[in-house]
């Protein structure tokens, strides 16, 4: 099963989410639980794991995810989906718990995101999480999803 948040349909995802993951009642009920995730993008797959853990017995469910947040569209070859369908290009961290409905909600910072290439992130494009891309994004590109390539001389 591939990233369900690709799928262009939420029907499509819904069911990627229940074939990919399932809960274990014996394993969750009655435990405080921490997920850890690569990012949250429309939310609705994190929601859905909330739910399932819930209803598998789970406490406390508490959602930690290893990137900031997603605010704005790839055009390098990433299919991310458009800015006004990642929820966090719009709402605060405090609105997309909310959403989700975990207990608690972190996402690893900016900041924290380049210590391993001496903490500045040069030469990796982090447009995703700033919105700063590193070339220009017409708005033909904007309009239609299109992939950006920068071709350099070796």
């Amino acid at each position: 099963m591939g990233r369900t948040f690709i799928e262009p349909q939420d029907a499509i995802r819904h069911f990627g989410v229940k074939v990919k993951l399932n809960a274990q009642r014996g394993v969750l009920e009655g435990k405080r639980v921490v997920v850890v995730d690569d990012s949250i993008v429309r939310g609705t797959t994190s929601r859905k794991i909330v739910t399932m853990l819930r209803a598998a017995g789970a406490t406390e469910v508490h959602m930690r995810i290893s990137s900031p947040p997603t605010i704005g569209p790839c055009y390098y070859g990433v299919d991310t989906p458009t800015r006004e369908e990642l929820i966090a290009s719009d709402h605060s961290v405090e609105a997309i718990r909310e959403y989700i409905t975990a207990d608690t909600l972190g996402f690893l910072s900016k900041e924290g995101l380049y210590p391993f290439t001496g903490g500045d992130g040069e030469g990796f494009c982090d447009a995703c999480f700033t919105g700063k891309y590193p070339l220009p994004v017409t708005d033909e590109a904007k309009a239609r999803q299109l992939v950006l390539f920068e071709v350099r001389n070796p």
